[in-house]
Parts: structure tokens; C-alpha cells; sequence
């Protein structure tokens, strides 16, 4: 029915009717927008994309159980993700895999450059593994939020609260590797004279009178100090210790049982041969014990017997020994009191060689006593009598030298001159021989 031919009270009322509607419609739309906004909002503060991330990366062999997505720990925490995971040029020999994740606020605050390390644990059965950071231990923070600012020494002098301003770099000594001066050093006058005592020019310098939302600063290892952030900027190496996947771990320990296999069944074997020879002892000492209960018994019966005081000597001797041996103990004391008294003798004799070697002693000592004091009191009386001596000798060496006594000197094993070969004499010759010398 076209709306022309409806009567106006009836257009008035479609007019409202229409309006309401629109009106639904539209309020309807801007709480479905509202709602869509809340629930991007709360995803967004959930994930994190309103939080300030400080990029790292790490170097891994392999990439056995590492998604990107996958959660970054701390401690416990779960402080990020993993962002990329590629693997290395062909022409790098020393790593395989790269893997990049990022850490969010505040988090990143415990990453330093002593201590922080990139810890590649299993997380289940089914080889998955999974990334943790541990926290720093000293060093410098990886990344700042102060400003940086390079100038020369007579401008730092003059920087407004130099207790403010800090070193951005480790001040090296020029002539060996060892750092003078760490970073982080507040710019104090000291520090000044120092870096002037060092010759250097520029100095790069934290302003931590401001703080800014977002990073400015990267350190750099190899150059020790911290260098602009940008977003191009290539984020921070943390150093990885690797762990393999427990699939890895399980094929490793197969291997070893493997090979170890064989000799556990040689153990076995030796084992089962020990065991058979210790049944074969066993049923031999079974058969000996047999065969000693026979003497047992015996041995028993005769014990049986040994009561009483003296039944061990009875049954040991018999009545002509036992004869013997009471009259040979009756006639030791006799022999005893004997014994007794030949030792006093001896001892007795004993004391008087002993007092008269004493008394000869006595003796002796005084006869060289004289002798000394004669030999002190005449001087001359050891020269005399080493000059005689020397005369003497001289006398028989004379003696053995005259022809008339020489033979009677001459010892036995001396060869007698006159039965010695004589000399050849040179044959003779006439006075005009050319031969004649």
C-alpha cells in the first residue's frame, strides 16, 4: 500500500516508528563498537602492546622445540616471547640457529651485562624446549632510558649538577686492557682530573636528570659503552646455555645401554657361572659335613668323659708317666734352691774380678801419668830419638849400597844382574866399509 495513500495519523506513527527503530540500530552499533574496543584494549594490555619491550637475541646449535610465540621466562615469570627463529648464514661455522625475543617492562630492568645469560631448558616429553633469561649479577644495564650526549672535557666541566651526569663508557688504560674508570661513574672533579691525567678529549656522558618512555641507549661490548637506540638498532646478544631435548637425552642414553649391552650380558654369564660353582661348593661342603659327623660324635663321647678335676691329664697319660712326671716335679725345688745358689757365686766372683780390673786400671793410669810428665819434662827426648831413628835408617840404606854386604839386602823376587841377557853389540866392520858410521 504506497505510503501516499495512508491517512496522516498513520504516516505520524510509521514516522515514529521508524525513528525508534534507527535508534535502536544505532545505539546497538555503538555498543558493539564500545565492547570491540574494550576486548582489543584488554588483548592488547593482556599481550602486552602497550608495554615497552627491550629486544635481545641469542646463537643456539639447533632449533629442536622453539616456536615463535613462545614464552620467555624469568625466574618464574613469563616476561615475553619469541619472535624469530632462523637459521645462520651457510658460511657461519661457529652457531646454526638465530633466535630473537623481546622482554617487557620492568623485566628487562634485571638483564646486565655480568651474569644474565640465555638458559635452553626441556619443557616436556615430546622434545619441546623452552627459554629462560637469568638475572644479572653485576656489569651495566643492556639498555637505558637516559639521554646520551658526547662532549669535550671543558664542557663537562661546565654541565649544570655534574652529580647528575654519569660515564656512558669504560674508560680504558691506554697502554694495557684494564678499565680505570667503569661506566655509570657519577662526573665528579676527581673524575674530571683523572680523565685529563688519561688525555682524553670527548667524553660520552647520561643525562639522569630525565627519563624517557622509550630506550636510548644499547650497550656495546666489544666497544664497552653504550651506543644511540633506534628501531634498526641490532638488539642485545645474551649468550645461551644450551641444554639438549629430552628425545635427544633418551636416544643418547639408548645409545650408551647399547653399547653397553654386550658386556652386561657377559656380566650376566659370569655371574651364572659363579652361581653354579657356589652350588657345586655348596653340595661338596654338604658331603664333608656328612662325613665329619661321624668324628663329631666321637668327639663328643670323649668330652663327655673329660669331668672332673685331673680328667685331662688322666686320659692324656698313663699311670708310669704320671709316675714319672709327680717325682720329677717333687725334685724341682731341690734342683731350684741349687740353681740359687751357684748364681750367688758367680755373682759373688763376679764383684771381686770386677773390683780387682779396677784396681789394674788404677794402675795403668798412673804409669802413663809418669810417663807424661816424664815426656813433658824432658823436651829434647822425642827429638833425640827421632834423629837416632833417622841415623839409623840412613846407616842400613849404606850397608844395603856397599858391594860387600848388597847380596845379603837383596829380596827374592829380585832378578840377579848376572844372569840378565847382555845388550846386542853392533857387529864389526872394516875401517873403509861405507857402513861404518
Amino acid at each position: 500500500m504506497p505510503l501516499q495513500d495512508l491517512t496522516p495519523e498513520l504516516r505520524t506513527r510509521l514516522n515514529r516508528l521508524e525513528r525508534l527503530a534507527g535508534w535502536f540500530v544505532l545505539i546497538a552499533l555503538a555498543l558493539l563498537l564500545i565492547g570491540f574496543a574494550y576486548y582489543v584494549y584488554h588483548t592488547a594490555q593482556r599481550k602486552g602492546w602497550f608495554v615497552v619491550k627491550a629486544r635481545y637475541f641469542t646463537l643456539l646449535d639447533r632449533a629442536t622445540g622453539l616456536r615463535v610465540g613462545d614464552p620467555v621466562k624469568l625466574m618464574g615469570f613469563e616476561v615475553g616471547r619469541i619472535t624469530r627463529v632462523e637459521a645462520q648464514p651457510p658460511d657461519d661455522f661457529y652457531y646454526n640457529v638465530y633466535v630473537e625475543f623481546e622482554v617487557r617492562a620492568p623485566y628487562y630492568g634485571y638483564l646486565w651485562t655480568t651474569g644474565s645469560r640465555v638458559r635452553v631448558t626441556p619443557a616436556d616429553l615430546w622434545g619441546k624446549r623452552e627459554i629462560e633469561v637469568t638475572k644479572g649479577s653485576g656489569g651495566t644495564p643492556t639498555y637505558i632510558f637516559h639521554p646520551l650526549r658526547d662532549v669535550t672535557l671543558a664542557e663537562a666541566a661546565q654541565l649544570p649538577e655534574p652529580d647528575r651526569w654519569q660515564l656512558a663508557e669504560d674508560i680504558y688504560d691506554p697502554h694495557q686492557p684494564q678499565i680505570l674508570i667503569p661506566a655509570l661513574t657519577p662526573l665528579t672533579p676527581d673524575t674530571l682530573t683523572r680523565l685529563r691525567d688519561l688525555g682524553r678529549e670527548r667524553i660520552r656522558l647520561l643525562d639522569t636528570r630525565e627519563t624517557r618512555r622509550w630506550m636510548t641507549g644499547i650497550w656495546n661490548d666489544r666497544e664497552g659503552r653504550y651506543d644511540p637506540y633506534t628501531p634498526r638498532s641490532t638488539p642485545y646478544w645474551l649468550r645461551a646455555d644450551e641444554t639438549p631435548a629430552l628425545t635427544e637425552r633418551l636416544d643418547q642414553l639408548v645409545k650408551e645401554v647399547e653399547q653397553a649391552l654386550p658386556g652386561i650380558l657377559t656380566l650376566t654369564n659370569d655371574v651364572r657361572q659363579t652361581l653354579q660353582h657356589l652350588a657345586g661348593l655348596t653340595r661338596e661342603l654338604e658331603s664333608r659335613a656328612a662325613e665329619l659327623q661321624q668324628p663329631l660324635s666321637n668327639l663328643t663321647q670323649v668330652t663327655a668323659q673329660l669331668q672332673g678335676q685331673g680328667a685331662l691329664g688322666a686320659w692324656l697319660l698313663d699311670p708310669t708317666s704320671r709316675t714319672n712326671l709327680n717325682a720329677l716335679l717333687a725334685g724341682a725345688p731341690a734342683a731350684l734352691d741349687q740353681t740359687t745358689r751357684l748364681l750367688d757365686r758367680a755373682d759373688q766372683s763376679l764383684q771381686q774380678i770386677t773390683a780387682e780390673l779396677v784396681e789394674t786400671l788404677n794402675h795403668l793410669a798412673g804409669i802413663t801419668g809418669n810417663l807424661r810428665q816424664q815426656v813433658e819434662a824432658n823436651t829434647n827426648l822425642v827429638s833425640s830419638i827421632t834423629r837416632t831413628i833417622v841415623d839409623l835408617d840412613d846407616f842400613v840404606q849404606g850397608l844395603k849400597r856397599h858391594w860387600l854386604l848388597r847380596s845379603a839386602f837383596r829380596t827374592r823376587g829380585e832378578p840377579n844382574p848376572a844372569h840378565t841377557t847382555p845388550a846386542p853389540r853392533a857387529p864389526l866392520r872394516a875401517p873403509n866399509d861405507p857402513r861404518q858410521p
